[in-house]
């Protein structure tokens, strides 16, 4: 048994989460051909969740929810509804839970169909690419501003060339990753930032719908959508661009002698500087070597496979103030520092 932190009403409420969310995923992924089934959370670490036909029960594993990103209780979710799916629509009651219908079905709607480990981004297959573009980013420490812009270019260009190389070599293997903290409002940098690595580092970038166990409380989470390398590659960017935008932050109120009135408004100046400048940089790559990026349709595909009714919102115009520009003029002086390393965490049990 598993001691549960939760108390009863807090219970309830993340159980009618869960039903809820069973029923936008049956609407967005099933066409609303699925029955509610009941159910369960159940204190087992053997298996993450099941679909029990006997008694229509769905089983979500309590560990799984207390100990892992809502994002990989709602794949679990989406993993054990396309059982629900396969035994109940397409009436396959025999043969292996895991077999060709089962895949077919978890391939049309990009679900991760494995038997074993937690729903996530694969580790990178070519991670000859991602430590040759982490020493160019480790390069741009030098203290020689020249060297170090240099550097960082390099690496964006790098990145450019390899991502035309393979998209012309044929089918890309695409995964995804959630990042940073699932939150109610979500601050306007944060909001730069996603489309910064949409427009510049080879992922798409969605906002999507979570839930805070502890706190009973809904929010939004970043999902980055594209191969492992460069899933791997912006998931440090972003940790980096949200760190020195509060280390230069930190330092303009110092100076400044400043409140923190202006915070949110600096912090987005420094993004939008830094895409200037990124801007900047794949200009001078299109006119000095001819690299230009069409985009993915592969990408564009797996991202609406996973998200079928995904709505695509363009921020309104913004006004310049004494913070925002004073930001922006900070952000365009950011070189990209090498990564620090991370635990990534457990890749978890069993998916039945």
């Amino acid at each position: 048994m598993v001691d549960s932190p939760l108390r009863a009403d807090a219970e309830r409420l993340l159980v009618h989460e869960l039903l809820r969310t069973w029923r936008e995923l049956n609407r967005t992924h099933f066409d609303d051909t699925l029955r509610p089934p009941v159910l369960a959370m159940v204190d087992t670490r053997a298996t993450l969740g099941r679909w029990v036909p006997d008694g229509r029960i769905l089983e979500i594993s309590r560990p799984l929810v207390l100990e892992h990103p809502w994002g990989s209780v709602v794949e679990v979710l989406k993993h054990e509804m396309a059982h629900q799916y396969v035994f109940e629509v397409l009436k396959v009651a025999e043969g292996p839970a895991h077999g060709p219908v089962f895949q077919r079905v978890c391939g049309r709607l990009a679900i991760d169909g494995r038997a074993r480990g937690l729903p996530d981004a694969t580790p990178a297959e070519d991670d000859r690419i991602v430590r040759r573009i982490k020493r160019l980013l480790a390069l741009a420490e030098s203290d020689n501003e020249h060297e170090a812009q240099a550097a960082a270019s390099a690496a964006q260009r790098l990145m450019l060339k390899y991502n035309i190389e393979l998209l012309a070599s044929g089918p890309r293997g695409y995964a995804f990753r959630q990042i940073g903290s699932a939150k109610a409002r979500t601050p306007a940098h944060e909001k730069q930032v996603a489309g910064i690595l949409a427009a510049h580092f080879f992922v798409e970038a969605v906002w999507v719908p979570a839930f805070d166990v502890r706190t009973s409380t809904r929010g939004w989470v970043l999902e980055l959508c594209g191969t492992a390398e460069n899933l791997e590659i912006a998931t440090y960017v972003h940790g980096f661009l949200l760190e020195t935008a509060d280390r230069l932050w930190a330092r303009h109120r110092r100076e400044h002698k400043t409140g923190n009135k202006d915070r949110r408004r600096y912090l987005l100046g420094v993004m939008m500087g830094f895409e200037d400048k990124l801007e900047k940089n794949t200009k001078q790559a299109v006119q000095e070597e001819g690299l230009v990026w069409v985009g993915d349709r592969g990408l564009d595909k797996f991202v609406k496979q996973r998200h079928p009714h995904l709505v695509t919102t363009h921020g309104s115009p913004i006004a310049m103030d004494g913070a925002l520009a004073s930001g922006r003029a900070a952000g365009r002086e950011i070189v990209l520092h090498k990564p620090i390393k991370g635990d990534r965490g457990n890749r978890g049990n069993l998916l039945k």
